[in-house]
């Protein structure tokens, strides 16, 4: 003769046997080694001159994912509750989603910035004058556009250096872009497509079957 009891109600040990698997720990990882990667980037791009502006230094891209990174790791520490059932647990998703979001699109943004200047330095005819560097698009132009690039010891910084760094940036925010969309999407799926749907009824596993 053969009973079986039901098992509705989690093991307490269950919620610690993959601490590691509940929350990306990787995911984290990577954008705080991106997000100091970018924001060390740009502070040498400004380092080239001071003229440069806030949009082709994207120092705050950085500083963004690495605040979204430090809020991975501290939602990886929380205590893992089923259901939700801590607020704490509940508000450090939501955050975690809504950051991963804008920072995909700040990411989206500094890709098109950095490759609008990528294509304009790599373009620019520039010449010394005194401690400056003035660059321009088409030098027979006499009405085009004129960059003045202040405390630039050589011309070669702004059309040779200054494009890689665009172009360092442009691999970097990509790769942001992908890791953050990464980890919205399995915060949505661990909220979303993980649920329950009431008790199952129905014959039992064979590990649940005891004898009496």
């Amino acid at each position: 003769m053969g009973v079986f009891k039901s098992d509705d109600s989690p093991v307490p040990g269950d919620a610690h046997k993959c601490h590691g698997c509940r929350f990306p720990l990787l995911i984290a990882l990577l954008q705080l080694l991106l997000g100091v990667a970018i924001t060390v980037v740009a502070f040498l791009m400004l380092a080239t001159s001071p003229s440069l502006l806030a949009r082709e230094t994207p120092h705050w891209a950085g500083i963004i994912l690495c605040l979204v990174s430090i809020l991975g790791l501290t939602l990886y520490c929380i205590t893992h509750l089923p259901d939700e059932r801590s607020s704490l647990q509940f508000i450090s998703k939501l955050l975690y989603f809504i950051l991963c979001t804008i920072g995909l699109v700040i990411s989206v943004l500094v890709i098109a910035f950095a490759g609008h200047h990528y294509s304009q330095a790599s373009n620019f005819v520039c010449e010394q004058t005194g401690e400056d560097c003035v660059c321009r698009l088409d030098p027979e132009d006499p009405v085009t556009r004129t960059f003045t690039y202040k405390e630039v010891s050589d011309c070669e910084v702004i059309t040779g250096t200054l494009t890689i760094y665009f172009l360092l940036q442009i691999v970097l925010n990509l790769v942001q872009a992908v890791v953050c969309a990464i980890g919205a999407f399995i915060m949505w799926q661990h909220r979303y497509q993980v649920f329950f749907a009431g008790l199952q009824i129905g014959m039992p596993s064979p590990q649940q079957w005891q004898k009496v």
